[in-house]
């Protein structure tokens, strides 16, 4: 029976998930990857770690499926996108991979979003520069770190260096070329883009792009005796995650607004024009001529998974001790926080936001009668009002009447109505649980032929997707709350720097 494996390589969390080629998940394997923050603003992980603990999640997956290798009939990979996982010359990993939570160089893009650099930027790539941009990152370490510059000899994403690491295959895919060095009219590189971030040294360290379906590669004999993979297994070119997602949960079309409640706060959209705003990325959609408008902040589930990681780790390890889930442990507290008035508000700016990397995370508003639920709504509907500071942005380009929902928190049916009370439009959640890995596993699909292409996707749709409509009366009620969270992150613009200036930007904590 023919199966397709997707990897989808989160922040936190590596995966590997086999479907059937109807659709059914048949296994799921995941593995926590180390996150490691040496001071502040850095978020790195280690590339030779991440390979091994996807590695073994294949190998977990295989077993679990309890279906011969040989089954798998194509692989994809899809992970976090922007961040950077150089090689030098002689294809090892150059130091630890730099996260798209990164924030080191905010100065730098400071310095950028001053200058001409940012509207030319704009103008020619489709989307200023930001903090974990591979533009950013690489100018940051040709200024910092010369030494290591001079070495780099390929530049990769995450899911890149995992396809290098199934396949010995240097290369990336268009949605994730369109990072930074792309020509937004042509969607292929420009060397302008290079020179006009100071980069030209490095055109030759640019990963030749395909499309997503493409294949690229094949599993090494290595691989095969370390996973239990098929040797000569096809691999495609994958894709980011951002994509991907959309893709999986049926999102992925003009006239809808993807929301994707990750550890990103990410919503987009699809035109078949290229149509630029300082507030959104145009970047390069799966196909050719068309692009994926996308709205973005590090601003969404990694506040709520910070929460859960500081906050609830008893609980947590509790839960999973007994085979239970954290969320469902802490539904009931989430579910009765909803049910009462709260004058809690958060600012879900843990790691980044739109208002710049100075801006930081807190609660407004909470009083000493409030316990860890109203906290915890707090958090959820900070969430949600970041998602909407966004989607309202591509609601100002691009037309839409519905969104699609995904990410660990669509799970829950209370949070899915809020996201439409306060979106103030229908929301449609598919059922399918592991949505980026089932968006890879399409692009592989299609790749050997079992799909006419990505978005044929084999499953009834209509028939999984529940979806929530606005309540008129919470919506409006939730309209005054995002306004006076619009306001204090307003009135707070010129403080947060001031706050970040307590503590040395080189100091750790």
């Amino acid at each position: 029976m023919p199966s397709l494996l997707g990897i989808d390589s989160g922040l936190t969390v590596t995966k590997a998930v086999i479907f059937d080629v109807d659709g059914t998940p048949l296994a799921v394997a995941r593995r926590r990857v180390t996150q490691f923050i040496p001071k502040a603003r850095h978020v790195e992980r280690d590339m030779d770690e991440l390979w091994n603990a996807t590695a073994d999640a294949i190998a977990e997956a295989i077993v679990l499926s309890k279906r011969p290798a040989s089954d798998i009939k194509a692989i994809a990979a899809t992970a976090h996108g922007d961040g950077i996982y150089l090689l030098d010359r002689s294809r090892k990993p150059l130091g630890r991979a730099i996260l798209s939570l990164d924030s080191r160089a905010g100065a730098l893009v400071d310095r950028w979003l001053a200058s001409p650099v940012a509207d030319a930027a704009l103008a020619l790539t489709g989307q200023l520069p930001h903090v974990s941009a591979p533009s950013a990152l690489l100018a940051w370490i040709k200024e910092k770190e010369p030494s290591r510059f001079e070495r780099i000899g390929h530049i990769l994403s995450c899911k890149d260096w995992l396809r290098f690491c199934l396949t010995g295959v240097v290369g990336t895919d268009r949605t994730e070329a369109s990072t930074s060095f792309t020509h937004v009219g042509s969607q292929d590189y420009s060397e302008d883009a290079l020179t006009l971030f100071g980069l030209d040294a490095l055109k030759d360290a640019l990963p030749p792009a395909s499309r997503s379906d493409e294949i690229v590669g094949r599993v090494t004999a290595t691989v095969a005796g370390r996973t239990g993979l098929a040797e000569g297994t096809p691999v495609v070119a994958g894709l980011h995650d951002v994509t991907a997602s959309a893709l999986g949960a049926g999102g992925y079309a003009s006239g809808v607004v993807a929301v994707i409640a990750g550890t990103y706060s990410i919503n987009e959209t699809l035109s078949s024009e290229p149509r630029v705003d300082k507030r959104w990325f145009c970047r390069n959609a799966i196909a050719p001529g068309l692009w994926n408008n996308m709205s973005i902040s590090p601003a969404s589930t990694a506040n709520y998974d910070w929460f859960l990681d500081k906050l609830c780790a008893g609980e947590r390890a509790g839960a999973e001790a007994a085979g239970q889930s954290i969320h469902t442990l802490l539904a009931p507290e989430i579910e009765a926080a909803f049910a009462r008035p709260s004058t809690a508000l958060f600012h879900p700016y843990l790691f980044g936001s739109p208002y710049g990397a100075s801006a930081s995370a807190g609660f407004f508003g909470l009083g000493g009668w409030h316990d860890r639920g109203d906290m915890l709504r707090a958090v959820l509907e900070g969430i949600a009002f970041n998602h909407k500071i966004h989607v309202d942005a591509l609601g100002d380009g691009f037309s839409f009447g519905e969104a699609r929902l995904a990410g660990g928190i669509s799970r829950n049916p209370v949070v899915v109505q809020m996201f439409a009370d306060v979106l103030g439009m229908p929301v449609t959640v598919t059922e399918t649980d592991e949505a980026a890995a089932w968006g890879a596993a399409l692009c592989a699909g299609a790749g050997v032929g079992l799909y006419a292409d990505p978005q044929s996707d084999p499953r009834n749709v209509g028939a999984i997707a529940r979806t929530s409509y606005p309540d008129a009366g919470r919506s409006a009620e939730y309209r005054v709350r995002y306004a006076l969270f619009r306001e204090i992150a307003e009135a707070m613009a010129p403080i947060w720097p001031k706050i970040g200036g307590l503590v040395p930007a080189d100091t750790a904590h």
